[in-house]
């Protein structure tokens, strides 16, 4: 049997001469493969005499599997040699010192919702924070929108699936606007607990700022955005306090007096008389172009009524405006979408080092 021993000791030679698992797979197949050598042994065995065949095929299934057990040693050890050298080029040097984290920054849009509190809470309003997921009265019956109203078209919204305890389902608020029924009427529970009437409240003026969510998205409309709402309830309240108001905030929060406002009428179902309000700067490149900036109006009788007031008694204004709307002025922001990629390179220009 000198020539299988022969034959084990080539393969053995062979295997331990290739570098790689592919040159392995060609030089297991000199051996072992449909034209190999242990190959071409076992069909002679068809030409000898039974017995001979007994002894003959049991000689070359040992060389056999002594081949075998060569080409998986070999593979093993090109296995472990191949992980040792991906672990050496990926080894970490412990005694280098880290790397450290980035520095945190304030986002372009958060930024401008705190210069926003900061300056209505400088004129006397309160800041209002409330529920994200809303009941249907309060988003939108409320404010005068009740079921099947045709202004409840205006606002695409993502409905929640449990209902509230008028069976109607939750959703997530379309506006901020509910903020002003739930902060008017714990004002109004307040001053009832502690006086007999309501010739004694004072006026109710508050901003609510936060997220709003609608099923729409474009360069300059996005699913869930940021939005505050302004209230001004009391007793001689008018549109010219609104204009002042709403006047008088621009100018602070663009930093420059060269602005011109305009109401041009609309419809709001919350608000009546209605109006858009657009602004004009007088210079820079957006000089002469007038640009819609928020929607605005007196509250309602209606929805005076639901914060638990006379309407023949308490009269005021809200408005509404886009935070991002705001935020893509003051920065020259031409892609709504910018404030949500997650690009460090554009957010990096508002928290410079």
């Amino acid at each position: 049997m000198t020539e299988l021993q022969d034959l084990v000791d080539q393969a053995e030679r062979a295997f331990a001469d290739v570098d790689h698992a592919a040159a392995l797979e060609d030089a297991k197949a000199r051996f072992l493969g449909k034209s190999g050598a242990i190959t071409a042994l076992m069909k002679e065995l068809a030409q000898l005499a039974p017995d001979q065949k007994r002894a003959r095929g049991a000689a070359i299934n040992l060389a056999k599997q002594a081949v075998e057990h060569a080409l998986q040693a070999r593979r093993e050890a090109l296995a472990e040699a191949e992980l040792t050298s991906r672990l050496t080029a990926q080894a970490i040097d412990v005694t280098l010192d880290g790397r450290g984290q980035l520095g945190g920054g304030i986002h372009p849009v958060v930024r401008s919702w705190i210069r926003i509190e900061e300056i209505f809470r400088s004129i006397g309003f309160d800041v209002a924070d409330g529920p994200e997921i809303e009941d249907d009265w309060t988003n939108f019956t409320a404010l005068n929108s009740p079921q099947n109203h045709p202004a409840r078209s205006m606002q695409d919204t993502f409905y929640v699936d449990v209902n509230d305890a008028r069976g109607q389902p939750l959703l997530l608020r379309t506006h901020t606007s509910p903020m002003q029924v739930r902060h008017a009427r714990a004002q109004v529970r307040a001053h009832a607990e502690t006086s007999p009437g309501m010739s004694t409240l004072a006026d109710i003026r508050v901003i609510a700022p936060g997220r709003t969510y609608r099923v729409d998205s474009d360069a300059t409309h996005s699913p869930m955005f940021h939005q505050f709402e302004g209230l001004w309830i009391g007793r001689d309240v008018s549109m010219a306090d609104l204009k002042g108001v709403y006047t008088g905030f621009l100018h602070a929060f663009f930093e420059r007096d060269d602005i011109k406002l305009r109401f041009r009428p609309s419809y709001f179902p919350f608000t009546e008389p209605s109006a858009e309000v657009d602004m004009m700067f007088d210079s820079g490149p957006l000089r002469g172009r007038w640009l819609e900036i928020s929607g605005a109006g007196q509250v309602h009788p209606a929805v005076v009524r639901n914060f638990g007031l006379d309407p023949e008694v308490f009269i005021g204004f809200a408005f509404g405006s886009g935070i991002e709307r705001l935020t893509m002025l003051r920065y020259g922001i031409g892609d709504l979408r910018q404030f949500y990629a997650g690009d460090l390179r554009f957010l990096e220009q508002f928290n410079p080092a």
